[in-house]
């Protein structure tokens, strides 16, 4: 069944083939529901029960959020999958689409069912070509073993999934500058409301959810959403997977489960470098803020840990840094990345985010002002909370935590003209 964890096929040479997959009880979840024709509603309990929470970023509940699709209303409905990972740090949604692709089609195909939609898009960054060839792949094997496509299992639903390209534009992961980039438009975030569950792609009723949260649904309903639920903890159901990356000996991604110590986590990835001292982790991508080493230490890798420790686990993308960084030189690349993937649509963002990246270039090569520090802080704020999507926001919480936590660093910076760290 779906639930054994341990290969026990002859295709491990493939293992993103079809073959592969349903030799590990793949699509049997899929064949049961189309066969005995599941009602929706326990579909969508099981995955409440589950506390399977949006992998992408936003932590959202994936059951509340298939139950607003209205899905008894005439004409199109959609699902869209979230492949676009553009995050700084993080790296585990290409992984799935490398080798276990199927997973997520039939993640997809019980979304549709259970939403009653007829089309599904899965949104793939321009970049992953590799990933696209095995998701399209993926699709071809499993349109010719009839489950997706038309009249699936001979059950007379049809649903086919098509995967649309991007062109690694950091703003088109938000779901509505999405939906604008696959209409053909330029990528730009919609206001809201309407929400896509009404009015999404083409005008249509669309879902948008993570490749990991899709792909998690098959192992929720082969096992039950309590199965899942115990895996990790209240309100952060089952396994997650991290993108640890920096200064440790074997970065990767690591699926644990939800409540795991992040020191568990650090071992797993082969400890410090060179046996070097853990000074700052940024524990969800760069737009999240950042945690001193000692603090994150303590903290357990979910949602509320996290977020109790004052940071947010975003995307689970963990960038581990050691004594030897210039935590300076760190915000004046997030900074500049921000103000270069800015899409202009918002005047604080627009403006904003060149003003930050200005002000830590200038305080990095030996240019700042005493005065420029306070100014980084207010430019941040006045940004929070007054852009249409939360990239403002996500530029100006790494500025804000960066000097809460780091103050000093840009201080010897503007008063010695170099970095407190040594050279770089």
């Amino acid at each position: 069944m779906a639930n054994e964890v341990c290969f026990r096929t002859l295709h491990l040479d493939k293992p993103w083939s079809i073959e592969t997959y349903k030799e590990n009880g793949g699509y049997e979840v899929w064949e049961k529901i189309v066969r005995e024709n599941t009602p929706p509603e326990e579909i969508i309990n099981e995955l409440k029960t589950s506390a399977l929470r949006g992998r992408g970023g936003a932590g959202f509940p994936t059951g509340l959020k298939w139950s607003f699709m209205p899905r008894g209303i005439p004409g199109d409905k959609y699902i869209v999958c979230n492949s676009d990972e553009g995050e700084p740090g993080t790296f585990k949604d290409r992984d799935i689409l490398r080798y276990n692709p199927h997973q997520l089609i039939e993640g997809m195909a019980i979304a549709a069912y259970t939403m009653g939609a007829n089309a599904g898009y899965n949104y793939i960054r321009g970049e992953f070509w590799e990933p696209f060839e095995r998701f399209e792949n993926a699709l071809k094997e499993a349109r010719a073993a009839g489950y997706i496509g038309k009249n699936i299992l001979g059950k007379g639903m049809d649903f086919d999934i098509h995967a649309h390209l991007g062109a690694g534009a950091y703003v088109c992961g938000e779901e509505t500058a999405l939906i604008e980039s696959i209409e053909g438009k330029k990528g730009q975030p919609r206001f809201k409301p309407p929400f896509p569950a009404s009015y999404g792609l083409y005008g249509r009723p669309t879902t948008i959810n993570n490749t990991e949260t899709l792909s998690s649904v098959p192992m929720i309903l082969a096992n039950s959403g309590q199965w899942f639920l115990e895996l990790g903890k209240p309100n952060n159901g089952g396994t997650k997977i991290f993108s640890v990356s920096g200064h440790v000996n074997k970065p990767g991604n690591y699926e644990i489960s939800m409540g795991t110590p992040f020191s568990e986590l650090l071992e797993m990835a082969g400890g410090m470098r060179d046996g070097h001292t853990l000074k700052a982790v940024i524990p969800g991508g760069s737009s999240t803020p950042v945690l001193p080493g000692d603090v994150m230490m303590d903290v357990t890798m979910d949602y509320d840990g996290i977020a109790k420790a004052g940071s947010m686990l975003g995307a689970g993308s963990v960038i581990v840094m050691d004594e030897t960084t210039c935590m300076v030189k760190v915000l004046a690349r997030i900074a500049h990345f921000y103000f270069e993937e800015s899409c202009g649509q918002c005047t604080p963002c627009r403006e904003g985010t060149g003003w930050l990246s200005r002000m830590v270039h200038r305080i990095e090569h030996g240019e700042g002002r005493p005065e420029d520090i306070d100014r980084l802080v207010d430019v941040a704020h006045k940004i929070e909370g007054r852009t249409i999507c939360a990239l403002g926001d996500a530029a100006a919480m790494p500025v804000t935590s960066f000097i809460k936590h780091y103050r000093e660093e840009f201080e010897y910076h503007i008063k010695h003209k170099r970095c407190m760290v040594g050279s770089h």
